[in-house]
């Protein structure tokens, strides 16, 4: 239900430099999604009437970013005047006149702030009715965050930033999240007074705390529960860092709902993946992307499946797939390499050292080992014997290779595309097949064998004597 008294200001403008990316930081990944995704996520939980994101570094980007995420998000652009209070001052523009509720504030790179913390943050502002509220944290280590400063009663009087704070100020421990409630008159009343008298030379939004205590209007500071929940990402380290707190936590939810995991360390899966009961995940496996994995399949080791469908039953090791359909009680790998378009039909196989690519192999087939097999069609029932290869490509055209039912190859066969096995046919080893082959038909293109009588000795002989020539 829409909290039609509600706004959420999501802060995505600036360049990240620390990050040393040509990416924009707000678009780094987190598990599969965006900085910036995860945000957005949360603002849209809170159904919020209205959500402004403001951007300005790789403008179209982040946008695009947005309209993915959060599609109903109005974007605003930042001007050349720098600070989080001009930022929000411009988002504050783009809401309607007559809006007079509260107003969230959250930045795009606190992938980690969940919506309930926001809504216990919105619940203590209104229950106090207080213009501004901030949601703070207790730290081992504030560098770089802004100080709350306190009287000796503990009321919350302003914000000093860690590059004007005093080194007494500097060793408060409980610092600024970013995180903020304000309601709307106040801020429109106090985001004209700030001003640039500080060491980055922009207007801070945080500021406006100090004005509205100056104001004689009540301001808060709620801590949060857990301080890793307010963390930023600034540089890789700390995306490292918060990558490995999320991963652990899926892990965690999915072991919860039925899935094993034998190595949760190595274990890496993406927020959209969807696992079933009774998954078996072993060390060294990443499930990326939207990859859905069907009850009882057993995925790894040092498997990595991006945006990939799993069977029920079925069993990949040692593999890399993506965008690949796998079947029920089917099986692949060890080694096994599936580019996008391969389908992989209940009970089939793909084996050892096979490639595959917009293949698609029917229920029961096989491919075991050493092949390659591109821009193919494969039948019921079907074996493919060692060393394959669908020569599908003429150096200017991709061509189409069709195997049908119950065929039989042999090994280091050779399809020059494009061509048709027909159902129930077999091709013998070594064959290059260059014509369609008729249905139940055998295909043979091995030249006549012959043999030469005593070459052995004979060679032997050759090479003893040219040894004790050079000696």
């Amino acid at each position: 239900m829409t909290d039609s008294r509600l706004a959420i200001v999501v802060l995505a403008a600036g360049q990240g430099t620390r990050m040393k990316s040509s990416r924009p930081k707000v678009l780094h990944d987190l598990a599969g999604v965006p900085l910036l995704g995860h945000v957005l996520a949360t603002a849209r939980e809170l159904s919020a009437a209205h959500v402004v994101t403001v951007v300005r570094h790789e403008r179209d980007l982040v946008a695009a970013a947005v309209a993915e995420f959060l599609p109903e998000a109005h974007v605003v652009d930042q001007d050349d005047i720098p600070g989080t209070g001009r930022a929000v001052e411009v988002a504050l523009a783009a809401l309607p006149d007559d809006f007079d509720g509260d107003v969230v504030v959250i930045s795009g790179d606190v992938p980690l702030l969940d919506a309930d913390t926001i809504a216990g943050l919105l619940e203590a502002h209104r229950r106090a009715t207080a213009a501004a509220t901030l949601l703070s944290a207790i730290v081992d280590d504030a560098t770089g965050y802004g100080r709350i400063v306190r009287d000796a009663d503990g009321a919350l009087l302003r914000i000093v930033e860690h590059g004007d704070a005093s080194d007494e100020e500097r060793a408060i421990a409980e610092v600024n999240s970013g995180t903020y409630v304000f309601t709307a008159a106040s801020l429109r009343a106090q985001l004209p007074q700030l001003a640039t008298h500080n060491a980055q030379g922009e207007r801070y939004l945080t500021d406006v705390v100090g004005l509205l205590h100056e104001a004689g209007e009540a301001v808060e500071a709620v801590p949060a529960r857990d301080a890793w929940v307010v963390e930023g990402i600034n540089d890789r380290v700390q995306l490292a860092r918060a990558a490995a707190r999320l991963n652990a936590m899926i892990v965690r939810g999915w072991q919860l709902a039925g899935v094993t995991v034998h190595d949760p360390g190595s274990t890496w899966i993406d927020l959209r993946a969807t696992l079933a009961e009774d998954v078996e995940l072993l060390p060294n496996t990443h499930i990326s992307g939207a990859t859905t994995i069907a009850r009882g399949a057993r995925i790894g080791p040092d498997t990595t499946l991006l945006d990939c469908e799993v069977g029920e039953d079925a069993v990949v090791k040692r593999t890399d797939a993506t965008l690949a359909v796998i079947g029920k009680n089917a099986t692949v790998g060890p080694f096994a390499y599936l580019r996008p378009g391969t389908e992989l039909g209940e009970g089939g196989k793909i084996g050892t050292y096979v490639e595959t690519k917009n293949a698609k192999i029917g229920a029961g087939s096989k491919v075991p080992h050493l092949s390659y097999i591109g821009d193919a069609t494969i039948g019921e029932g079907t074996n493919i014997g060692a060393g394959a290869i669908t020569a599908n490509y003429d150096g200017v055209n991709k061509h189409p290779t069709t195997i049908g039912s119950h065929v039989h190859t042999g090994t280091h066969n050779s399809f020059v595309a494009p061509v048709t096995i027909g159902d129930d046919a077999t091709v013998g080893a070594g064959t290059v097949v260059r014509r369609d082959v008729p249905p139940g038909a055998l295909a043979v293109s091995v030249a006549q064998l012959k043999f030469v009588e005593g070459w052995t000795a004979r060679h032997q002989a050759a090479a003893q004597t040219a040894a004790d020539a050079q000696d």
